[in-house]
């Protein structure tokens, strides 16, 4: 059996595509519809009613594109309004949140891990509440990274300036000694190299994009969902404010041009 319906994705804004880039490498043969909602962004600064509205909003615009799965790639989404768009949509629904944190405790050889993320998703204890629901025995630290994302959207992935906000903020996780490390924000993959410098080669990194696609696949093939097909695939991007920035923005985190980025309501 083959399903050629596409996969949705969505994100508060250009992050997610880390998780794009992720779902094509995982399950080439899919197509994908992804949608940044990039008028309402950062949602990290919003209410969980206000964030559950527009997750809300997200879901059904991407059930007009006929998906058969929905990934939510934004981390303030997946941890405040996941079970509430599970039980409103009948489609398989992911969240960035669980994948990652279940990667960390199957990889974790002294039971320290680390979380860095933005401030809004730190605040929210989602990963640690994950981790613990997995195995109490694990002891989790926590670090809010705010300059990370802007980094990351201006292409400032390397150098000397991005290696000493690193060190800073990666200080007190090594200080605690963590083993493994949970990238908790879809913009930090683009910042890996530099993250993996400063807390050196003992240290797993848990790319929570990899694992959420990696759950993807795990579902469709479970389910007979699977697109087998070997027919020219088209993926379809969507923002809810002009398409330039994300356009521009986007091209690095995919690492080749983004063309045909159309703006809904």
């Amino acid at each position: 059996m083959s399903d050629s319906r596409p996969v949705g994705i969505f994100d508060s804004g250009v992050g997610g595509l880390t998780v794009l880039r992720e779902v094509e490498n995982a399950l080439p043969k899919e197509e994908i519809v992804y949608l940044g909602d990039t008028a309402r962004v950062p949602y990290g600064t919003k209410s969980k009613e206000t964030v559950t509205k527009f997750s809300v909003e997200n879901v059904e615009f991407l059930m007009r594109h006929n998906v058969k799965l929905v990934l939510v790639a934004c981390n303030t989404a997946s941890s405040l309004s996941l079970e509430f768009l599970k039980r409103c949509f009948r489609v398989p629904i992911i969240g960035v949140i669980e994948p990652g944190a279940r990667n960390a405790v199957n990889v974790t050889r002294n039971r320290r891990i680390g979380v860095i993320g933005t401030n809004a998703t730190i605040s929210s204890g989602s990963y640690e509440k994950a981790v613990k629901r997995i195995s109490s025995r694990m002891s989790v630290y926590s670090q809010k990274c705010p300059l990370f994302v802007p980094l990351a959207e201006e292409g400032w992935t390397m150098g000397r300036v991005t290696e000493e906000i690193a060190s800073i903020y990666l200080k007190p996780l090594k200080v605690k000694k963590v083993d493994t490390l949970v990238l908790g924000c879809t913009h930090y993959p683009l910042l890996k190299e530099v993250i993996a410098k400063v807390m050196g080669r003992s240290v797993h990194l848990v790319d929570s994009a990899r694992e959420v696609a990696k759950e993807a696949r795990n579902i469709l093939d479970a389910s007979g969902l699977l697109n087998r097909s070997s027919g020219k695939k088209r993926h379809r991007f969507f923002v809810s404010d002009q398409p330039e920035n994300f356009t521009r923005i986007g091209g690095r985190f995919l690492k080749r041009p983004m063309r045909g980025v159309s703006r809904i309501s």
